[in-house]
Protein backbone atom coordinates (compact mmCIF):
# COMPACT_ATOMS: atom_id res chain seq x y z
CA UNK A 1 0.00 0.00 0.00
CA UNK A 2 2.95 2.32 0.68
CA UNK A 3 4.01 2.25 -2.99
CA UNK A 4 0.50 3.25 -4.08
CA UNK A 5 0.36 6.11 -1.58
CA UNK A 6 3.85 7.31 -2.55
CA UNK A 7 2.86 7.29 -6.24
CA UNK A 8 -0.36 9.19 -5.51
CA UNK A 9 1.44 11.80 -3.41
CA UNK A 10 4.04 12.34 -6.13
CA UNK A 11 1.55 12.41 -9.02
CA UNK A 12 -1.03 14.63 -7.35
CA UNK A 13 1.62 16.82 -5.75
CA UNK A 14 3.15 17.49 -9.15
CA UNK A 15 -0.21 18.26 -10.69
CA UNK A 16 -1.08 20.66 -7.88
CA UNK A 17 1.98 22.85 -8.54
CA UNK A 18 -0.06 25.10 -10.89
CA UNK A 19 -2.47 25.80 -8.02
CA UNK A 20 0.43 27.65 -6.37
CA UNK A 21 1.42 30.19 -9.04
CA UNK A 22 4.31 31.62 -6.99
CA UNK A 23 5.88 28.18 -6.56
CA UNK A 24 5.46 27.35 -10.24
CA UNK A 25 6.92 30.71 -11.30
CA UNK A 26 9.91 30.15 -9.02
CA UNK A 27 10.50 26.67 -10.43
CA UNK A 28 10.21 27.96 -13.99
CA UNK A 29 12.66 30.74 -13.22
CA UNK A 30 15.23 28.49 -11.56
CA UNK A 31 14.94 25.52 -13.95
CA UNK A 32 13.83 27.14 -17.19
CA UNK A 33 10.71 26.06 -19.04
CA UNK A 34 12.23 23.09 -20.90
CA UNK A 35 13.91 21.58 -17.83
CA UNK A 36 10.77 22.18 -15.76
CA UNK A 37 8.64 20.36 -18.34
CA UNK A 38 11.18 17.52 -18.66
CA UNK A 39 11.38 17.10 -14.88
CA UNK A 40 7.58 17.23 -14.62
CA UNK A 41 7.16 14.57 -17.33
CA UNK A 42 9.77 12.22 -15.86
CA UNK A 43 8.42 12.51 -12.32
CA UNK A 44 4.80 12.12 -13.52
CA UNK A 45 5.75 8.95 -15.44
CA UNK A 46 7.56 7.59 -12.38
CA UNK A 47 4.52 8.42 -10.23
CA UNK A 48 2.20 6.58 -12.64
CA UNK A 49 4.44 3.52 -12.51
CA UNK A 50 4.40 3.64 -8.71
CA UNK A 51 0.59 3.96 -8.71
CA UNK A 52 0.15 1.01 -11.07
CA UNK A 53 2.66 -1.22 -9.28
CA UNK A 54 1.39 -0.15 -5.85
CA UNK A 55 -2.24 -0.82 -6.79
CA UNK A 56 -1.36 -4.23 -8.23
CA UNK A 57 0.61 -5.22 -5.10
CA UNK A 58 -1.88 -3.85 -2.56
CA UNK A 59 -4.22 -6.42 -1.00
CA UNK A 60 -7.80 -6.56 -2.29
CA UNK A 61 -9.22 -6.50 1.22
CA UNK A 62 -10.47 -5.03 3.45
CA UNK A 63 -13.66 -3.58 2.08
CA UNK A 64 -14.60 -0.16 3.38
CA UNK A 65 -18.12 -0.32 1.97
CA UNK A 66 -20.30 -2.31 -0.41
CA UNK A 67 -20.24 -1.03 -3.94
CA UNK A 68 -23.24 0.90 -5.18
CA UNK A 69 -25.16 -1.09 -7.77
CA UNK A 70 -26.15 2.07 -9.64
CA UNK A 71 -22.49 3.00 -10.03
CA UNK A 72 -21.64 -0.45 -11.40
CA UNK A 73 -24.50 -0.32 -13.91
CA UNK A 74 -23.90 3.30 -14.85
CA UNK A 75 -20.13 2.96 -15.16
CA UNK A 76 -20.05 2.13 -18.89
CA UNK A 77 -22.02 5.25 -19.82
CA UNK A 78 -20.05 7.36 -17.34
CA UNK A 79 -16.79 6.09 -18.87
CA UNK A 80 -17.91 6.96 -22.39
CA UNK A 81 -18.66 10.51 -21.20
CA UNK A 82 -15.36 10.63 -19.30
CA UNK A 83 -13.29 9.51 -22.30
CA UNK A 84 -15.04 11.99 -24.59
CA UNK A 85 -14.26 14.79 -22.13
CA UNK A 86 -10.64 13.63 -21.86
CA UNK A 87 -10.35 13.58 -25.66
CA UNK A 88 -11.90 17.06 -25.90
CA UNK A 89 -9.51 18.53 -23.33
CA UNK A 90 -6.83 19.54 -25.84
CA UNK A 91 -9.04 20.20 -28.84
CA UNK A 92 -10.54 23.55 -29.76
CA UNK A 93 -14.10 22.29 -30.03
CA UNK A 94 -17.46 23.32 -28.65
CA UNK A 95 -17.25 20.71 -25.87
CA UNK A 96 -14.13 22.34 -24.45
CA UNK A 97 -15.52 25.84 -24.98
CA UNK A 98 -18.71 24.94 -23.11
CA UNK A 99 -17.22 22.80 -20.30
CA UNK A 100 -14.08 24.97 -19.94
CA UNK A 101 -12.07 22.26 -18.13
CA UNK A 102 -13.12 18.91 -19.67
CA UNK A 103 -10.06 17.00 -18.46
CA UNK A 104 -10.83 17.76 -14.82
CA UNK A 105 -14.50 16.88 -15.29
CA UNK A 106 -13.58 13.66 -17.13
CA UNK A 107 -11.14 12.58 -14.41
CA UNK A 108 -13.73 13.51 -11.76
CA UNK A 109 -16.41 11.35 -13.39
CA UNK A 110 -13.92 8.47 -13.77
CA UNK A 111 -12.83 8.73 -10.12
CA UNK A 112 -16.34 9.10 -8.67
CA UNK A 113 -17.90 6.20 -10.55
CA UNK A 114 -14.93 3.93 -9.78
CA UNK A 115 -14.97 4.97 -6.12
CA UNK A 116 -18.67 4.14 -5.78
CA UNK A 117 -18.44 0.94 -7.83
CA UNK A 118 -15.62 -0.57 -5.74
CA UNK A 119 -15.39 -0.28 -1.96
CA UNK A 120 -12.03 -1.98 -1.40
CA UNK A 121 -9.42 -0.13 0.63
CA UNK A 122 -6.94 0.30 -2.23
CA UNK A 123 -9.65 1.45 -4.65
CA UNK A 124 -11.03 3.88 -2.07
CA UNK A 125 -7.58 5.39 -1.53
CA UNK A 126 -6.84 5.63 -5.28
CA UNK A 127 -10.13 7.09 -6.46
CA UNK A 128 -10.66 9.35 -3.42
CA UNK A 129 -7.22 10.84 -3.99
CA UNK A 130 -7.99 11.62 -7.63
CA UNK A 131 -11.42 12.99 -6.73
CA UNK A 132 -9.90 15.27 -4.08
CA UNK A 133 -7.30 16.42 -6.61
CA UNK A 134 -10.02 17.29 -9.14
CA UNK A 135 -11.96 19.34 -6.58
CA UNK A 136 -8.85 21.23 -5.41
CA UNK A 137 -7.62 21.85 -8.96
CA UNK A 138 -11.05 22.90 -10.21
CA UNK A 139 -11.40 25.43 -7.38
CA UNK A 140 -7.92 26.72 -8.21
CA UNK A 141 -8.47 27.09 -11.97
CA UNK A 142 -11.78 28.84 -11.40
CA UNK A 143 -10.22 31.19 -8.85
CA UNK A 144 -7.25 31.93 -11.13
CA UNK A 145 -9.47 32.27 -14.20
CA UNK A 146 -7.09 30.05 -16.13
CA UNK A 147 -9.33 29.57 -19.14
CA UNK A 148 -8.24 30.99 -22.49
CA UNK A 149 -11.12 31.62 -24.91
CA UNK A 150 -10.83 30.41 -28.50
CA UNK A 151 -12.97 30.03 -31.60
CA UNK A 152 -14.39 26.46 -31.47
CA UNK A 153 -14.67 24.23 -34.54
CA UNK A 154 -17.17 21.37 -34.87
CA UNK A 155 -14.60 19.00 -36.42
CA UNK A 156 -12.82 18.80 -33.05
CA UNK A 157 -16.03 17.78 -31.31
CA UNK A 158 -16.54 15.00 -33.85
CA UNK A 159 -12.97 13.80 -33.31
CA UNK A 160 -13.40 13.94 -29.50
CA UNK A 161 -16.70 12.03 -29.55
CA UNK A 162 -15.50 9.33 -31.97
CA UNK A 163 -12.09 8.85 -30.36
CA UNK A 164 -13.51 9.00 -26.82
CA UNK A 165 -16.20 6.45 -27.66
CA UNK A 166 -13.74 4.10 -29.37
CA UNK A 167 -11.23 4.32 -26.54
CA UNK A 168 -13.95 3.75 -23.92
CA UNK A 169 -15.20 0.67 -25.78
CA UNK A 170 -11.64 -0.63 -26.10
CA UNK A 171 -10.92 -0.17 -22.40
CA UNK A 172 -14.25 -1.75 -21.40
CA UNK A 173 -13.62 -4.69 -23.71
CA UNK A 174 -10.22 -5.42 -22.18
CA UNK A 175 -10.98 -4.25 -18.63
CA UNK A 176 -10.87 -7.85 -17.33
CA UNK A 177 -7.38 -8.35 -18.76
CA UNK A 178 -6.19 -4.93 -17.61
CA UNK A 179 -7.84 -4.74 -14.18
CA UNK A 180 -9.14 -8.22 -13.43
CA UNK A 181 -12.84 -7.27 -13.56
CA UNK A 182 -15.20 -7.58 -16.53
CA UNK A 183 -17.38 -4.47 -16.77
CA UNK A 184 -19.37 -5.27 -19.90
CA UNK A 185 -20.89 -8.55 -21.16
CA UNK A 186 -18.53 -8.69 -24.14
CA UNK A 187 -15.46 -7.96 -21.99
CA UNK A 188 -12.61 -10.44 -22.17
Amino acid sequence: MEILILGLLLFIGLHLIPTLPTLKAGMLQSLGENRYKAMFAILAALALILIIVGYAKAPGEPRFFNSFIGARHGAPLAMVISFILLAAANMKGHIRAWVKHPMLLGVGIWALVHLLANGHEKATILFSAFLAFVVIDLISVLRRGSYKPFEPALKYDVIAVVSGLLLALLVMTFHRQLMGVAVVPWGR
